[in-house]
């Protein structure tokens, strides 16, 4: 048996190909295209509204659906632990034992892109655009890519 288990979790993209993150410091959302996130040149990702850069950029529902998918996992993993010890005491007179039904997997929601309120901001500094809160892009908003800060009249 393999100590390491993977599993995929497909983060959807809306209409512009941009998909949505959530700033773990501030809680603020905005979208990157997953070309500019997997982008060499890119270092960090810099949360536009709040300038600073996080361990990740999941959202809570992203999260929740990793938490069902281990758990559901682990669940099955123990229940079929138990149907082997089952299987091994089948034929012992002194030692039997039942592992009982199996259990019901919680329901793993699929993911949305949400939010459709994010309006598209250009930041020239580092030539790519990124979806933020229509208030950012009034007043300022710091480049996902490279920190810098940008006003509205740029």
């Amino acid at each position: 048996m393999s100590d390491e288990i993977t599993f995929t979790i497909s983060i959807p993209s809306d209409n512009d190909g941009y998909v949505l993150l959530q700033c773990e410091h501030c809680g603020a959302y905005f979208k990157c295209t997953p070309a500019d996130l997997e982008y060499d040149s890119v270092l960090n990702i810099y949360c536009p509204n709040c300038s600073l850069i996080s361990e990740n950029y999941f959202t809570d529902d992203v999260i929740e659906l990793a938490k069902t998918k281990v758990k559901n996992h682990c669940a099955d993993m123990i229940y079929n632990s138990m149907k082997e010890l089952e299987r091994q005491t089948k034929n012992n007179s002194a030692f039997t034992f039942k592992a009982g039904k199996k259990p019901n997997h919680e329901y793993e929601s699929p993911i949305y892109s949400s939010i459709e309120a994010l309006k598209i901001n250009y930041y020239p500094c580092c030539k790519r655009s990124v979806k933020i809160n229509p208030l950012l892009k009034m007043t300022a908003s710091y480049c996902a890519f490279c920190g810098v800060k940008h006003f509205a009249d740029e």
